[in-house]
């Protein structure tokens, strides 16, 4: 098992600077790296994140198609959305991680029930924005991303959490990169 880790981190810094780069096979890589950190977080008791591990795979086969490019040779455009559009995710993130919370801290052993279950839904939301190439992925994942080096130090999982202080910095990059191709209307 001890080989899992370093594998599913290299896979997930592949499939981060990939997905900056905006090229599909970013999916790929997060695909594989998914199937390993689910085995990694629920060995660690992190129920939510393991969960997040099957979402994220779907998600990377949904990426992979999206990403496609169309018939014509269109590619799926960076957007932005709207201030009330973000208000509704945060308002939603905070209900439903309070929900899911909760439920863990009832229910199950979860060793951190509500940063879990945020970390998670946070990240459900904003995987779907990175899906739809939605600019304000970065800004999201660099709060996220933030809460996860603490809870994955927490958890005895030093290379996990030194891939997410990697993330942090990534994400600033991929905001700033995709920043300069967002289309001039926006």
């Amino acid at each position: 098992m001890a080989w899992i880790e370093p594998v599913a981190v290299i896979l997930a810094i592949s499939y981060l600077l990939l997905a900056i780069a905006q090229k599909r096979a970013c999916w790929v890589a997060a695909l594989i790296s998914s199937v390993l950190f689910l085995v990694l977080f629920a060995d660690a008791k992190l129920y939510m994140e393991s969960a997040l591990q099957v979402v994220y795979a779907v998600m990377a086969i949904l990426g992979w198609i999206r990403w496609q490019s169309d018939d014509s040779g269109q590619r799926l455009a960076i957007s932005s959305r709207p201030r009330v559009f973000h208000a509704a995710c945060i308002l939603s993130i905070l209900g439903a991680s309070w929900i899911v919370g909760y439920l863990m801290s009832q229910y199950t052993d979860a060793a951190r029930p509500f940063i879990d279950a945020a970390t998670t839904v946070a990240a459900l939301v904003t995987t779907w924005m990175v899906v739809e190439k939605i600019i304000e992925n970065w800004l999201y994942w660099i709060v996220i991303n933030s809460v996860s080096v603490w809870l994955f130090f927490d958890r005895n999982l030093d290379m996990t959490a030194f891939l997410f202080l990697v993330y942090i910095l990534l994400s600033f990059v991929g905001y700033l990169f995709w920043r300069r191709q967002l289309p001039k209307q926006f």
